[in-house]
This record gives C-alpha cells, sequence and structure tokens, in this order.
C-alpha cells in the first residue's frame, strides 16, 4: 500500500537501506532528479549528493542509521543536489529513519521537492536588498 501511496506524491520518495542503496524511488523523484527509477535502484545516493558535500553526507547518514534518529528529523531543510544532467539544485528534504517492528534500523527515507527557482530568486533579493543598505561612500 506504501508503494503505490507513494508512487502518487508529486514529492520525491527516497528510500535508502543501512547502506546508503537506493532501495526506492518514486515518480516525483523522477521529476525532481531527471533519473528513472531502473536507474538509481540499487545504487549509491551519491548519484544526487554533489561531490563536495560527500563527507559531511555520509557523516550525518552514519549517525542517523547508528542512532535511529534523524538529527534533523521534523525539520524541512534547504540542500543542494544534483540532477541527471549536471545541474545543480536546491531541493527542500526533511528525512526519517525507517525501522522495521522489532525497532531494527532499515535506512532512510526522504521527502523532498525542488526549489531552485525560489532558493535563488530569495538570493538574488537579499544581494539586492544589502546593495541598497550599503551607505554611500
Amino acid at each position: 500500500m506504501f508503494e503505490a501511496i507513494a508512487e502518487h506524491i508529486p514529492d520525491a520518495v527516497v528510500f535508502a537501506d543501512c547502506d546508503g542503496v537506493i532501495r526506492f524511488w518514486n515518480r516525483g523523484a523522477e521529476a525532481v532528479f531527471g533519473f528513472a527509477a531502473q536507474d538509481v535502484l540499487g545504487e549509491s545516493l551519491d548519484v544526487i549528493v554533489p561531490e563536495l558535500l560527500r563527507a559531511a553526507h555520509w557523516a550525518g547518514f552514519r549517525r542517523a542509521i547508528e542512532s535511529g534518529h534523524a538529527g534533523h528529523s521534523n525539520q524541512v531543510r534547504t540542500t543542494r543536489s544534483l540532477h541527471k544532467d549536471g545541474r545543480k539544485l536546491y531541493v527542500d528534504l526533511s528525512f526519517g529513519v525507517v525501522a522495521d517492528a522489532a525497532g531494527r534500523v532499515e535506512g532512510s527515507v526522504a521527502v523532498g521537492r525542488d526549489v531552485s527557482d525560489r532558493y535563488l530568486a530569495e538570493k538574488a533579493l537579499r544581494e539586492r536588498v544589502a546593495t541598497l543598505e550599503k551607505p554611500a561612500s
């Protein structure tokens, strides 16, 4: 039932096992990241994590898997990601750790959406405001 529901959510839903191997990838993830499910199932999350951020990503991932809870659960975080075509994305993501009925951690789930246009527009606005607030020399 979960898979049927998750397939119809427009947001990206990605589940990775305890080793960071992608085990679930819905249509929303295909739309956000550009990869078809068959291209990423069984692959590392590195496919969507920018190389510069991988060390921090994996440190956080390992902490979450070992502790049994995501450090930023109950929060949506804007993070950078990669599209299949090489574009850098800004994605609002929420994370959770998934455990079985006995409490054994099975992996991590992330739900997200592409917010690149909004993020870049807000960044440009902040830069413009900062320029306007500078004292005249």
